[in-house]
């Protein structure tokens, strides 16, 4: 039962739909603008900046050096305690000056620019406010629920418009970042009960799908993350009630409906490779 959404999902579409599909798949990793600046702690690489933004922070992060091709941080002290706070206190100063909106008071966790797995067992190279991780250009973590019926219809949840990120936008059945200390079994079920009101999730109608890296150019920054993807088979009784007013509404749309919603720039961008992605999962494992 595991495979039976997404496979029916797939084949309710033509080969020319297919193709259409795999194309929107080619969008998930774009290119940077050009002239942006990698920087780094250490030898240790963090992320993507603007030249702008490099030098804001080169400004007001202690111990970091500007060049034509990167900034370079080397905090006198090496602990993933001093900095956190290091890069947390100039985030702080970022908003304080109106650069940096959609403060969550969350933390999010990094524990180097390649992570599939975090393991919140391990230590994380450091630790800041989520809405930092953007402005940051720092890589961060999410788990995505692709909700399927048996036919191949889908459950997507339009994202309620006080959302900090994508309000409006339609989505995954549920979808959130991973916070620090969190295990991303402990987030799926999480936002699976605090999304789509769903407290049990029987094993066989849940397929883990492996995960799919998105990166592209957002109002806040550089937008880098590694979504961990399931796939879920749903009754057709089922209907999603969300508990925590994140989501204005839920769609149970037919295959040929979300791909022309895909299309017209309807989902957010991560929810069409998070979707794609678990289809892919599925038929390769079927």
């Amino acid at each position: 039962m595991q495979h039976a959404g997404p496979l029916s999902f797939l084949q309710s579409f033509s080969s020319d739909q297919q193709a259409q599909l795999a194309a929107l798949a080619q969008q998930a990793v774009q290119a940077p603008p050009p002239g942006w600046l990698r920087w780094r702690c250490g030898t240790l690489p963090l992320g993507l900046l603007s030249v702008e933004r490099a030098a804001w922070l080169s400004a007001h992060l202690p111990d970091c050096a500007l060049s034509d091709l990167e900034l370079v941080w080397q905090p006198r002290e090496a602990s993933a305690r001093h900095r956190s706070e290091g890069l947390q206190a100039v985030l702080l100063q970022a908003r304080a000056q109106g650069l940096l909106d959609g403060w969550r008071d969350e933390p999010f966790s990094f524990w180097h620019s390649d992570c599939q797995m975090p393991d919140p067992q391990q230590p994380a190279f450091l630790s800041v406010e989520r809405s930092g991780f953007r402005f940051l250009g720092l890589m961060s973590q999410a788990v995505h629920v692709n909700g399927f019926l048996a036919d191949g219809r889908l459950w997507c949840a339009r994202r309620a418009l006080s959302k900090a990120t994508d309000p409006g936008l339609l989505d995954n059945l549920t979808a959130g970042g991973l916070p620090s200390g969190e295990t991303v079994a402990n987030c799926l079920l999480r936002e699976l009960a605090e999304e789509a009101g769903l407290f049990h999730v029987p094993g066989q109608q849940l397929a883990a799908a492996g995960c799919v890296r998105t990166s592209r150019l957002e109002p806040q920054g550089w937008h880098d993350e590694i979504v961990h993807v399931f796939n879920l088979t749903l009754g057709a009784d089922f209907v999603p009630l969300n508990q925590d007013g994140e989501v204005a509404e839920f769609l149970c749309l037919t295959a040929p409906e979300v791909l022309l919603r895909m299309q017209a720039g309807e989902f957010t961008q991560d929810a069409v490779q998070s979707l794609i992605h678990g289809v892919r999962s599925a038929v390769s494992r079927a």
